[in-house]
């Protein structure tokens, strides 16, 4: 692993060197200094609101040399939470902002984790906003093949196989008109499996992955969160009506889509099993995946996915509740992992 990182130094050096390199020779001298004390856990989450719980935990401290790092428009945190060696960042919207973000967390620091925590949409009726799930299996569901007008299954796509349409599913819109007895121009799309390039081969070697399944250590070790007594009351006047729990779960999902519809969230929930729905977890569970990084989610409910009876989105009462909700559940765990 060493031997990984000076590599990966002697290469970032050298680009160093070039003026159009945004990485400064004293930059990288930092990065070395940090990686030389041993490896981290890094904890990634997509915005600031999820991200402050745990920067001002009294669980993380900052180290006093280097404890802020800023690359690429990234700043990086550096301390300890829990006794452990940890990394935070906030990736921002998307999933290529999460999956660009960590794969510089990875390229660049000693990392020998990687934990994602947030909010997320809810498509489990089984579950209630303010529950905090820990999926086994994340997939991206916003690769699409979408076919023209009036083709059915038979029809193969250019970027798909028929292998591919029976093992993963098919939206056909028609499905979901007013009045279901008529066709629709839209069709159907075809969700298609991502591709992974694999690291310890020959390059440019291609594996087709569908469902992505977290770290069956970190997994295991989650169960003992269930049980966990989380946060119920944004304020003195709103609270859930039921207290929220930890729960594992089967499959979550994500994709550059805010989830705000009741047909397509059952949809989701049917043909998929997800319960969490969001737009960075699959991505930063498909780069680690890549790199033979343990990884973990941890999301916190904080709305029906349009699925409730409200007129708007539970989010704008809810997220912060949420929010801190995943934090916690975030520092347990980094209680339970070995020093």
């Amino acid at each position: 692993m060493r031997m990984i990182f000076a590599w990966v130094v002697v290469g970032l050096s050298f680009l160093a060197n070039r003026g159009e390199c945004m990485i400064s020779k004293t930059l990288l001298a930092d990065i070395e200094t940090v990686n030389k004390v041993g490896s981290y856990i890094g904890l990634v989450v997509p915005n600031a609101y999820e991200m402050n719980p745990l920067l001002h935990s009294s669980s993380f401290v900052l180290i006093k040399k280097h404890p802020r790092l800023d690359i690429s428009g990234r700043r990086f945190y550096i301390g300890t939470l829990e006794k452990q060696r940890v990394i935070i960042v906030m990736t921002g919207l998307s999933m290529l902002n999460a999956g660009i973000t960590t794969q510089l967390l990875l390229s660049l620091f000693n990392v020998k984790g990687v934990l994602h925590f947030g909010i997320a949409g809810n498509a489990n009726n089984k579950h209630q906003i303010g529950d905090v799930v820990i999926p086994k299996f994340w997939a991206h569901t916003g690769l699409w093949s979408w076919q023209r007008y009036r083709q059915g299954a038979e029809s193969k796509l250019r970027e798909s196989n028929a292998d591919d349409r029976e093992n993963v599913s098919y939206l056909k819109f028609s499905d979901y008109n007013v009045d279901t007895s008529t066709d629709n121009f839209l069709n159907s799309v075809w969700y298609e499996h991502e591709q992974v390039f694999v690291i310890d081969t020959k390059p440019e070697t291609i594996q087709r992955t569908f469902w992505v399944p977290v770290d069956n250590d970190y997994f295991t070790l989650s169960k003992k969160l269930e049980g966990m007594k989380l946060e119920s009351c944004v304020n003195a006047t709103t609270c859930l009506t039921r207290a929220p729990k930890v729960a594992r779960v089967e499959r979550g999902v994500s994709a550059n889509m805010f989830i705000d519809n009741g047909a397509y969230r059952t949809f989701l929930n049917s043909k998929f099993n997800a319960t969490p729905t969001d737009m960075e977890s699959a991505a930063v569970a498909l780069i680690c995946y890549q790199q033979k990084i343990p990884f973990l989610a941890i999301r916190s409910l904080s709305d029906l996915a349009g699925g409730g009876s409200a007129i708007s989105n539970e989010a704008s009462i809810y997220s912060p509740l949420a929010a801190q909700n995943a934090a916690d559940v975030l520092i347990k765990f980094v209680q339970l992992l070995p020093s």
